[in-house]
């Protein structure tokens, strides 16, 4: 049996959210944050009934409603008033694997004990992720500036009995998973409901699940690299260390060492070369990847940090008798680097793409599009096309979200950080990146049929020895999509990664 995973005021990596997602690790709240949790709630409680001064969002409306006091008797109706206007959120349902990170952020945020929620809204939380009971989330409605409001309503309405949740693949309302578990409805007692829907576990939820693919997918950058290094018959000499040492960023140095690696024993990258130079979609690899690799480094250290933070307002510290108001729920640290986390990765399907152009060309003794008979048949002809077309649509997407910001709030609301359209546009880029490599993959491989009998490196003959029981070699034309797909699919699957990065997560 797996064992929990305890949630405490330990450290979350991007690696263990991986592990414990991926195991299916159910979660537990240790007894360190029980106490914590405990002592916030009676502080809160303790200061509520003996002040008459406003506090924001306790005994106040919120936003630009601020100034507004709100009596004892109605406090807890505000709460739900506050889930029920904000779940606003439209468009297309979050991925339920998304939502299962968001659940885990939030349960994490929370159990810091400076929320000011109750175990029992904790251990309802800890309840839905542990049975995979999955709130329904809309991707449109977040601004990333109060956090991601309308997001977080719909995580936070299945709670109180209301909205729609995932289970077992189908969707339901949230009333009939209360009926199915016998649990009831919670009721938001102060400070609750904005607890829960202050922060920024939508944006992060999608950082984190992007940065475990583009921690993947750089790997299989850097094997299609080295792959389409034989599969074009380049020199090697663009890898030496040598040249890496005096422009030593550390991503450069990695990737050239990384491709090296891969190549070794291979029978191709010995033999005598034609061209004096490659073009720079090989040249410049360790430069271009490399660069990725440091983006990536910085995006990582900033989304962990975030993701071990409290993310709510107003924030709560009993050891100091204070209920601080601030802005912590504003998502501008995870909107720039989300933003770059697209450009970043886009400029790998962009190098890819043209390693794809070269390889069809009929250049170095390849024939026209990677066919035996070229004009009976189109070999991969298309299949650039259809990178290429990738690659155009991540450019689009690599206009920046956090460039923009639109006043809300009658005011209040006047800077926003547009984080969740950075993050929902960052794993369109990851997806169309996935696909892209693919495509890659498939044509280098090709490629690497007409240098036989000579062989590439050891790590590579293993994974192409695999990679032709499932896409046969091109012989003839048939249907490009399908190979397209399965070559996906082979390398999704693969049991372990080809390269050997090696970044902070």
């Amino acid at each position: 049996m797996i064992p929990d995973h305890e949630i405490s005021s330990g450290h979350l990596s991007i690696s263990l959210v991986g592990r414990i997602i991926s195991s299916r690790q159910r979660i537990s709240i240790s007894n360190e944050s029980r106490e914590r949790i405990k002592s916030c709630r009676a502080y809160l409680d303790n200061k509520i009934n003996g002040t008459d001064e406003l506090i924001y969002g306790i005994n106040t409306g919120f936003g630009s409603l601020c100034n507004i006091r709100i009596s004892d008797s109605d406090i807890e109706a505000l709460q739900m008033n506050l889930v029920m206007s904000h779940a606003a959120g439209t468009g297309d349902t979050v991925p339920p694997e998304i939502v299962k990170i968001m659940l885990l952020l939030k349960i994490q945020s929370l159990a810091y004990g400076h929320s000011g929620v109750t175990e029992e809204v904790i251990d309802r939380l800890v309840f839905f992720y542990n049975h995979d009971i999955l709130p329904v989330v809309y991707e449109l409605g977040s601004l990333g500036a109060s956090g991601d409001l309308a997001p977080l309503a719909h995580l936070s309405l299945p709670l109180a009995g209301l909205g729609e949740v995932w289970m077992n693949g189908e969707r339901l309302p949230a009333q009939v998973i209360q009926e199915k578990t016998g649990l009831k409805p919670l009721h938001f007692k102060a400070k609750e409901a904005l607890a829960l829907l202050n922060g920024t576990q939508f944006s992060a939820a999608y950082a984190v699940w992007c940065m475990l693919e583009s921690l993947r997918l750089l790997d299989q950058a850097n094997f299609n690299a080295a792959l389409g290094y034989d599969a074009f018959n380049c020199r090697l000499s663009p890898l030496d260390a040598h040249i890496h040492q005096v422009r030593a960023h550390r991503g450069q140095v990695e990737t050239a060492s990384t491709i090296l690696d891969i190549l070794k024993g291979s029978e191709i990258a010995a033999s005598a070369k034609t061209s004096v130079q490659d073009p720079y979609a090989f040249r410049c690899v360790p430069q271009v990847h490399g660069a990725s690799q440091d983006a990536l480094e910085y995006i990582i250290g900033a989304v962990v940090t975030e993701i071990n933070s409290v993310t709510d307002n107003p924030n709560i510290f009993p050891e100091a008798d204070l209920i601080v108001s601030g802005g912590n729920f504003h998502a501008q640290p995870l909107a720039l680097p989300l933003d770059h986390l697209a450009l970043a990765l886009s400029e790998l399907g962009s190098i890819a793409e043209r390693r794809i152009y070269q390889l069809i060309g009929g250049q170095r003794g390849l024939p026209a599009f990677l066919t035996p008979d070229p004009g009976l048949n189109s070999g991969l002809m298309i299949a650039q096309y259809t990178a290429a077309s990738i690659v155009s649509q991540n450019k689009t997407l690599c206009t920046p979200a956090s460039a923009d910001s639109i006043v809300s709030c009658n005011g209040q609301e006047d800077h926003v950080s547009m984080a969740a359209n950075a993050a929902t546009k960052a794993r369109r880029v990851v997806m169309n990146l996935e696909r892209l490599l693919a495509i890659e993959f498939m044509t280098a491989a090709q490629a690497l049929e007409f240098r036989r009998p000579l062989n590439s490196g050891t790590a590579i003959e293993a994974v192409l020895e695999c990679y032709r029981q499932v896409v046969p070699k091109l012989e003839a034309d048939r249907i490009i999509s399908t190979d397209m797909e399965r070559t996906r699919l082979f390398l999704r699957e693969l049991v372990s990664s080809p390269g050997s990065l090696r970044l902070r997560s």
